[in-house]
């Protein structure tokens, strides 16, 4: 089992500076006593640039569409291919984009867990060469009871492709977001010299973590092409106010750096966590309830609980998070038998343990009154 660290990190605020007064603007929000304004949308900043993390969510994107395509019997997935994709080995990986060669996902996933998911693609190819339906202890293509929906689980009743991008959507995305860019390493540093297109040192790293969260830079009023995190806190939004929480927190704290007040930079970095995890933990109760609503359909219940189990790994990748790491592995054995993503088994899982763990994160995330609506 992978064990991944609790990572705390405590912003110390290690100057006091005079907050600079911006322009007027009738598109923006002055908030009192800060001083200066905060911009309506990101589409209204000068000197942005999230390229690198526009490409890395692509690639993410064409690897996810190409290991759905094994849910349809008969196709095998290539192995070099999707490993190539993880890695970013161009001629290998056939890519419908264009990326530059230094762009990859796998050295951007946390190291301790970077075996894990090269396991699971392993294990998915595997399970791709089935030449039978799916059953307990067979891997293969199944079905669900109306035939509109078709999933390749493997013998433990696992949809390893949902494991491998809920899963990677925190070991990754999150990670980067989290522990990256909004973490010492990338705010500690200087925020005075502009560079042309960028801004400075600490813009443009809160900028890259912007583009992590996969959204348009007028966000949430164009709602086009959202990816992973953006487009699960879209789905979220409607009872949780998600894209609001989200996106004020990634304008208030860059506003906070122009304006050099480290104190509301890192209060929304906190607020910005805070809101991603929330998130998290409303997807993996709607798929939870998915899979009980659906118990007796394994099509859709290995689907809708790989995508739980996934979601629920992925709160792990926050400093400051409100689940421990503990009580993520205990969600993941109460579910799939197992703490590790390469050996859990949905054939162990009952009603009462689903409702168990959607009890116990509605209770922790102070969801209670819109669990039964996620």
């Amino acid at each position: 089992m992978t064990y991944i660290h609790n990572m705390l990190f405590a912003f110390t605020v290690l100057s006091v500076f005079t907050l600079q007064s911006c322009k007027d603007d009738s598109t923006e929000t002055a908030l009192p006593g800060l001083g200066y304004t905060i911009p309506a949308s990101y589409s209204t900043l000068a000197n942005v640039n999230f390229d690198g993390q526009t490409q890395r969510l692509n690639q993410f994107l064409e690897l996810k569409n190409y290991m759905k395509t094994a849910n349809v019997s008969g196709v095998v997935l290539n192995e070099n291919r999707l490993l190539a994709m993880f890695e970013n080995n161009s001629a290998a990986a056939d890519w419908a984009g264009t990326y530059q060669d230094s762009k990859q996902i796998k050295n951007k996933t946390l190291a301790a867990v970077q075996d894990d998911f090269t396991s699971l693609l392993n294990s998915l190819v595997a399970s791709s060469k089935s030449t039978t339906a799916h059953s307990e202890g067979t891997a293969g293509v199944i079905s669900s009871s109306d035939n509109a929906k078709s999933y390749l689980l493997n013998g433990n009743g696992v949809d390893e492709a949902q494991i491998f991008e809920k899963s990677l959507m925190g070991a990754f995305i999150a990670y980067q977001i989290n522990e990256v860019y909004t973490a010492p390493g990338k705010m500690d540093v200087d925020n005075i010299a502009v560079t042309e297109g960028k801004g400075t040192a600490m813009e443009h790293h809160w900028d890259e973590a912007f583009g992590y969260f996969g959204v348009p830079t007028t966000f949430p009023e164009t709602k086009d092409n959202l990816l992973f995190w953006g487009s699960y806190s879209e789905k979220r939004d409607a009872l949780l106010s998600t894209n609001d929480e989200i996106m004020t927190a990634y304008l208030s704290g860059r506003a906070a750096i122009t304006n050099k007040d480290l104190v509301n930079r890192d209060a929304n970095i906190i607020k910005l966590r805070s809101a991603l995890e929330k998130v998290s933990a409303s997807s993996a109760i709607h798929y939870l309830n998915s899979s009980i609503a659906n118990f007796d359909d394994w099509a859709l219940k290995g689907h809708a609980l790989a995508e739980a189990v996934g979601f629920i790994y992925a709160l792990q990748f926050n400093g400051d998070k409100k689940i421990s790491t503990d009580e993520v592995n205990e969600l993941l054995v109460l579910i799939g038998g197992s703490a590790s993503l390469t050996d859990l088994n949905f054939y162990g899982v009952t009603i009462t343990d689903i409702e168990s763990a959607t009890t116990q994160l509605s209770a922790l995330y102070g969801l209670d009154s819109v669990k039964d609506a996620l």
